[in-house]
């Protein structure tokens, strides 16, 4: 029998029962962060050469060089060539989507002029060189690709460089095929802490970028979380979350297989049903067990819905969506005959999906919208990856020879209320 823990939020000890829940920590191990500064440090000493041993140790892979290890955009074109037609087309129609998403998130700068002459601005533009993170090993992670490459260039950096592990040697044609398809320049199969290591900082070989993004094991998160500051990232994610909504018009066994979607990631998933119908939490605990023994990952879904997972019953429907606020998932469904009605109450989701047919799997591959989310209740303060996250602003003033005496003037006092002198006589040489 499946074990996935029952709440109610009538309960007297509902608030400690779901902060327990929701309890998490991005686990800073001791023995990894010691292992993570290590290889930062040596690989920022020793460049290549320590990327090769690295890449020996780890991923069992012998290489005469760096420059070996790098795929020449030919073979990522001969990649998108070899993969089935049936696939390559998906390929093609999840990066149209998501390209096109993501066009509409696209600012220009801006200026104005006040009263006084005095013109102001915002310039936007792209950051030259991001590096990305893609997971390789256990699987291959093509819409990893499309989700932090396709923002990225359509802010219009100039250079996409992309690393990713493949341990014994082994290269997946559909990563590859997607690097392609998303105009990837540059791709080095290398992966790990050492990677990160190598984009934050530089090799002879590898060139240093200004923002890295893209998900990883604890190795890489640690290692990201260390080069913040020499180079930018995108955030610390932890594991992934699926909060779904549910009145009495949901199918069970479509709620079911949501939850089962997002527990499949890893044993640290979380999947949660908020409900107000008694009725349909029982029956959708029933889809778990009579559909769980299909599933292929059915240890890990189980390992996840036991230790993360959670059946909640609630009031009504508004009070869902106060546990929502409270959970601040990376991932909603409203499963529910009027999602609009509930919209507004939503305060803190990474993505929201809305209405029966819009599940959270569509949104992972194809929807258009970027999979990269807040995760850990971070979808408090944070927003998911986007155009944005791959453009700087550089505010812009040009003050004329009147408006330098209307501010100098404001300046001045300001200045010497502050003690700072020189501030004061900078502003009155220009009053004169």
């Amino acid at each position: 029998m499946t074990t996935i823990r029952r709440l109610r939020s009538n309960q007297p000890d509902f608030d400690a029962q779901l902060r327990a829940l929701l309890a998490f920590e991005s686990a800073q191990d001791a023995s990894i962060e010691s292992t993570v500064a290590e290889i930062l440090d040596d690989v920022k000493t020793r460049g290549d050469a320590a990327l090769l041993d690295y890449t020996r140790r780890f991923d069992r892979l012998e290489s005469a060089s760096v420059a070996a290890l790098e795929v020449p955009a030919a073979e990522l074109r001969a990649a998108l060539d070899r993969i089935p037609a049936k696939t390559r087309a998906a390929l093609e129609a999840a990066t149209a989507r998501v390209r096109t998403y993501h066009e509409k998130q696209l600012t220009g700068s801006w200026s104005y002029r006040d009263a006084n002459g005095t013109e102001l601005g915002q310039r936007i533009t792209a950051l030259d060189r991001v590096g990305i993170y893609v997971p390789g090993g256990k699987a291959a992670y093509p819409s990893s690709v499309i989700m932090n490459a396709l923002p990225a260039r359509v802010a219009g950096v100039r250079e996409v460089i992309m690393v990713v592990p493949t341990p014994g040697g082994e290269r997946n044609d559909l990563v590859l095929a997607a690097a392609s398809l998303c105009g990837v320049e540059r791709v080095f199969t290398i992966g790990g802490a050492q990677a990160v290591a190598a984009l934050a900082y530089g090799t002879a070989t590898v060139p240093a970028v200004d923002k890295i993004v893209g998900p990883g094991n604890a190795y890489v998160a640690a290692a990201k979380r260390r080069v913040f500051g020499i180079v930018g990232i995108d955030m610390i994610a932890g594991p992934s979350e699926v909060v779904v909504v549910c009145d009495g018009s949901a199918a069970p066994d479509w709620i079911a297989m949501d939850l089962f979607a997002q527990a499949e990631h890893d044993e640290l998933a979380q999947s949660i049903l908020i409900t107000p119908d008694a009725r349909l939490l029982e029956a959708v605990a029933a889809s778990i067990e009579r559909q769980l023994a299909d599933m292929s990952r059915r240890d890990v879904i189980a390992a996840a819905l036991k230790s993360r997972g959670a059946l909640i019953e609630v009031q009504d429907l508004d009070e869902a969506c106060e546990v929502v606020n409270r959970i601040a998932p990376e991932h909603l469904e409203l499963a529910v005959r009027d999602p609009d009605a509930l919209l507004p109450a939503i305060r803190h989701a990474g993505a929201i999906f809305l209405g029966p047919y819009s599940s959270e799997a569509l949104g992972d591959y194809c929807a258009g919208p970027n999979h990269v989310l807040p995760t850990s209740r971070t979808a408090r303060f944070s927003s998911p990856l986007g155009v944005y996250d791959f453009q700087k602003r550089s505010s812009v003033i040009r003050i004329s020879k009147e408006a330098a005496r209307e501010l100098g003037a404001i300046a001045v006092e300001l200045a010497q209320g502050e003690g700072l002198t020189a501030h004061a006589k900078s502003a009155e040489y220009r009053m004169k």
